[in-house]
């Protein structure tokens, strides 16, 4: 299972919904971009220490995707197929959708466009 941003911060937060959620996966990921906006958004937090702390003891739990080329593929014809459709989706959700369509994973989040991508399954908390 791959984590959005939302999903990995709701699990840090202490939400039980999404510790529920991964504690019956076999595998739980957390895509490169993923990591970036937590980053991002933790350098602002007023909690930065604890967060941090968090990240740094338990982040070898998880798989990180990076990207790759085959990653950019999947994201040039995702993106392309959306904007077509007219349902496209922000650039980093198309990313984070391309990975787990690569990985042949679920995303955990509550964003409903991620219902838009052809062959994700969207879970959520």
């Amino acid at each position: 299972m791959i984590l959005d941003t939302n999903a990995l911060s709701a699990f840090v937060d202490g939400e039980e919904g999404v510790a529920e959620v991964l504690r019956r996966q076999v595998r739980a990921a957390i895509p490169v971009i993923v990591l970036g906006e937590f980053r991002y958004g933790i350098s602002q937090s007023r909690h930065r220490p604890a967060y941090e702390a968090w990240l740094e003891s338990q982040l070898p739990y998880f798989d990180v995707l990076a990207v790759t080329e085959e990653t950019s593929v999947a994201y040039a014809a995702l993106r392309l197929s959306l904007k077509r459709a007219g349902r496209p989706i922000p650039a980093n959700d198309a990313w984070i959708a391309a990975l787990a369509l690569q990985h042949r994973l679920p995303v955990l989040s509550r964003d409903g466009h991620f219902d838009a991508v052809p062959g994700l399954e969207r879970k959520s908390w």
